[in-house]
């Protein structure tokens, strides 16, 4: 029963580990077998097959008469299956890809507050609402914009500033 406790909490280990030394493993291997077992010798996937294979022996020795080999038999299946759904909720979470991050043509159109006046060829500082955040950038215009008046971004300058122009009211 030892033994197998111990491989439930060494699986533990193993797994805790890999959240240090995350895709150490896979670098090892890079190259070896051409990708056979792409993904399938991952820390994460071995430490869920280790961890099964000492807990779910150690409940079948200890519920059942089947003896060490039944339940390293047992826990061998467990095992499998453990690291088998491990693989498969690994390779959904990499490949759920988030929409690309914003840029500064997103912002050309938006409207925008003057938060510190703009003086005529200066900059001054807007607040734009991008997806539904507030983001404070700097401004420049034409003419002197006052703070607190409504703005259109007409240009984005850099990832910092943007071209503005009053809203004709």
């Amino acid at each position: 029963m030892n033994w197998f406790l111990g491989l439930g909490f060494a699986g533990l280990l193993l797994l805790a580990l890999s959240f240090v030394l995350d895709g150490l493993l896979e670098g090892a291997l890079d190259g070896v077998l051409d990708g056979v077992f792409d993904g399938l010798l991952s820390l994460p996937v071995i430490a869920g097959f280790v961890s099964m294979l000492g807990f779910g022996g150690a409940i079948v020795l200890g519920t059942t008469g089947l003896g060490a080999v039944g339940a390293t038999g047992a826990g061998t299946v467990a095992g499998v299956g453990a690291g088998w759904v491990t693989y498969r909720f690994s390779r959904a979470l990499m490949r759920d890809r988030t929409s690309s991050a914003p840029r500064g043509g997103d912002l050309v159109g938006s409207s925008a507050s003057v938060v510190t006046a703009i003086p005529a060829e200066g900059y001054g500082e807007v607040l734009v609402y991008l997806a539904g955040q507030p983001l404070k950038l700097a401004a420049r215009s034409h003419g002197p914009v006052a703070r607190g008046a409504d703005v259109w971004v007409e240009a984005s300058l850099s990832a910092t500033s943007v071209q503005v122009r009053p809203v004709e009211r």
